[in-house]
């Protein structure tokens, strides 16, 4: 049974631990452990890369003998199945945890539901920690769920603007509506995708690296939306050699030599005048791209909200405003004639980061995952 002033805490530290994993665990979920016996805890452990050790495992390496009779607490159901590494359950059994408090149902096939029932079948109680705790689990593993339950890439759309909703002045000045703090949270967020896509207009304008700056981070692969391949060869985001530039099947040969000539490696879509972002997600995911962060400016982020492709939206408000009819907004194009067409931001949650207010939330539901 789910005993709130003891059970909480360790579970709040497991999620805490999760997080650390973000940047490399993909593409598995983020898992935290914490084992407690006796009242005090005795292991910790998070997941850290595929391929290596999971949070209960490095939790019980931690704790040894003191394990034994204690519980676990872990953020996402212990895995039931051999996968790159032994199921998580047999160590759980081999070393003697009694309880286990679980933050979230893991969907994957090979688990969904089996991890808790063969623990119960062994003896072992397990308790599944309450539905506002779920969502909190959830939210962090969104990409996670959204990719075993739906598959596809997951999308993140990201922008900053100002209290009056703009992304740039009426001149095309950008920078810096965001504050350092906010830009530093933006960076966290290109090193925890494998891709960054923007428009052409974004390349012309500011001829970005859109790259990660945090040491040791890994870089996302940039992808830019050009039609007709108006990129210059000179466009730092070229100079890795991984750049991706989606173009129309019809687009000049010529150009298409000079910028692979350059780094750029070319994809040609299918498209009227633009090219078909579903088309070229289904293709990035096929690459193994599996997590795409947006940052393509208020025709690129409406025309994958028109097309349904967002997943996830992530808005830094900065405390000023610069007015003006023709500065850009984030989301442009026709938009919805009427309110009740609005695309729905549910799951928000919002976070004061230096002056800046930042507003995360889902465009898909996923509280349907959630028992």
């Amino acid at each position: 049974m789910w005993r709130t002033e003891t059970d909480l805490p360790p579970l709040e530290r497991a999620l805490e631990l999760a997080g650390r994993g973000r940047l490399t665990c993909q593409p598995n979920p983020m898992v935290g452990c914490v084992l407690v016996s006796e009242g005090q805890v005795v292991g910790e452990g998070f997941h850290q890369e595929a391929g290596q050790p999971h949070a209960e495992v490095l939790a019980l390496r931690q704790a040894g003998e003191a394990a034994r009779g204690g519980t676990a607490y872990v953020t996402l159901e212990p895995c039931a199945h051999f996968g790159r590494t032994p199921p998580c359950v047999s160590a759980l059994l081999q070393a003697g945890i009694v309880r286990v408090v679980v933050g979230l149902e893991d969907p994957f096939p090979q688990v969904c539901g089996e991890g808790m029932r063969q623990l119960r079948q062994a003896g072992v109680q397990v308790d599944l920690a309450p539905r506002a705790f779920q969502e909190r689990c959830a939210r962090q593993n969104a990409r996670f769920l959204h990719r075993v339950r739906q598959g596809g890439p997951f999308v993140t759309m990201k922008f900053a603007m100002t209290l009056d909703g703009k992304i740039a002045t009426s001149t095309g000045h950008a920078r810096w509506i965001s504050s350092e703090a906010s830009r530093g949270r933006a960076q966290v967020e290109r090193a925890a995708h494998r891709a960054i896509l923007v428009g052409v207009g974004t390349v012309l304008a500011d001829d970005p690296r859109l790259d990660c700056r945090i040491p040791g981070g890994l870089d996302p692969v940039p992808v830019v939306l050009d039609s007709s391949l108006r990129t210059p060869p000179s466009a730092r985001l070229l100079r890795g050699g991984r750049a991706l530039l989606a173009c129309l099947e019809g687009a000049d040969a010529e150009r298409a030599r000079s910028l692979e000539e350059a780094g750029a490696r070319i994809l040609r879509l299918p498209g009227r005048n633009r090219v078909d972002l579903a088309a070229l997600l289904d293709l990035l995911a096929a690459r193994g791209l599996d997590s795409i962060l947006v940052e393509g400016g208020g025709q690129v982020h409406a025309s994958a909200l028109g097309a349904r492709l967002v997943h996830r939206v992530l808005g830094f408000v900065a405390p000023m405003m610069v007015g003006g009819r023709q500065a850009p907004t984030p989301v442009e194009g026709p938009g919805v004639p009427r309110l009740e067409q609005a695309w729905q931001v549910r799951h928000l949650a919002w976070e004061v980061l230096g002056p800046d207010l930042v507003c995360e939330g889902f465009l898909w539901d996923w509280s349907d995952l959630i028992r």
